[in-house]
């Protein structure tokens, strides 16, 4: 069951305030608090879902395909295409998710350790 009171669901209830990087119907990207790279933004799509795959699986194409353009539309804005960035999403407690509602990382800005 879909936490409502999780800090992303707060976040889109505008009841904590967060640094915009882009927005739309369907979407939000923000600077994350606790950036682990010079570039650090979460993207969430604005309506209740835990996991990429329950996004998936609950949602229709033009939500699915609008939330990943704006992702694109986000790497451009910051202009980190040409240098590299790494887009990442967590899922479930043993993929290292840490709130409970469907987002992605976008990292960026410095080479990104780890994972290859």
């Amino acid at each position: 069951m879909y936490d409502k009171n999780n800090i992303f669901a707060k976040i889109l209830r505008e009841e904590i305030p967060c640094d915009k990087v882009y927005e739309d119907e369907f979407s939000l990207f923000f600077y994350d608090i606790s950036p682990q790279a010079k570039v650090h933004v979460l993207g969430i799509p604005k309506f209740p879902c835990r996991s990429f795959s329950e996004f998936i699986n609950i949602t229709n194409n033009e939500n699915i395909s609008s939330f990943f353009k704006s992702v694109q539309l986000v790497i451009n804005k910051l202009n980190i295409e040409e240098d590299g960035y790494r887009l990442i999403t967590n899922s479930g407690i043993n993929g290292g998710q840490e709130v409970p509602h469907f987002h992605v990382h976008i990292l960026a800005g410095e080479k990104i350790g780890g994972l290859r």
